[in-house]
């Protein structure tokens, strides 16, 4: 999390165990994570594939798919979102297992909370450590530490959000993203905020885009959502 900008980390947690669910995801939310719960490995991998995370928290043992299998296919697919499993296996084999799928942590139920807000900390840093500072798309670069975007004819400081919309789309070009998406990553709960005010931000972002003479632009899918294309 960038200091001075409140920018909240999402999660993805998968645990099949409702009640340990619900408990996680109310922990989570007090320490200012926003968080999307699901319940199976069909599921986690079919959330997980959006790629619109910045850490999974994954259990091996799930109903549909187990975890071990959901992070194979993740990493087969290319989403290298940081992943820390959790196992009621306290077994070596299925620790060196989990890390050899690619999984970043691994931690032992039962587990106190802290340990496990540590580990997220310590999982999510990593993420930000190793990111590249400039995200590239077409004729335009995205700094990721001064929030300039930059063409052939200058460049633009962009407000928080306008920065937070346009790394979504530059991580990911070519991929659907949806107003409601945008509005949980970078507006979460605040209920004062309509859904329009991403169509707005959009048209912020395009006006740029054109006046940087990018050979890239939004395209809006009706009813659908956002993609970043080459023109």
């Amino acid at each position: 999390m960038r200091e001075g900008k409140r920018i909240i980390m999402r999660l993805l947690l998968a645990e099949d165990e409702k009640e340990l669910s619900n408990a996680l995801v109310a922990i989570l939310k007090h320490n200012r994570y926003s968080v999307d719960a699901v319940y199976n490995g069909q599921d986690a991998l079919d959330y997980g594939i959006s790629g619109n995370y910045d850490g999974i928290i994954l259990d091996i043992m799930m109903p549909k798919l187990d975890g071990i299998t959901v992070l194979s296919q993740l990493r087969a697919k290319q989403i290298m979102t940081p992943v820390l499993m959790l196992t009621a296996k306290a077994e070596v084999e299925d620790r060196i297992k989990g890390l050899d799928s690619g999984a970043d942590d691994y931690l032992t139920k039962p587990f106190a909370m802290g340990e496990l807000l540590a580990r997220i900390r310590a999982m999510t840093r990593r993420k930000l450590e190793f990111a590249p500072d400039l995200l590239r798309c077409g004729n335009i670069t995205l700094n990721r530490q001064n929030f300039e975007l930059c063409g052939e004819t200058g460049s633009f400081r962009l407000g928080n959000k306008e920065f937070q919309m346009l790394e979504m789309l530059m991580k990911s070009p070519g991929r659907l993203i949806s107003a409601e998406q945008f509005m949980e990553r970078i507006w979460d709960y605040n209920t004062e905020s309509e859904v329009n005010v991403v169509w707005v931000y959009i048209s912020y972002l395009r006006k740029k885009l054109a006046s940087l003479n990018a050979n890239v632009g939004i395209k809006a899918t009706r009813g659908v959502g956002y993609t970043l294309e080459e023109q």
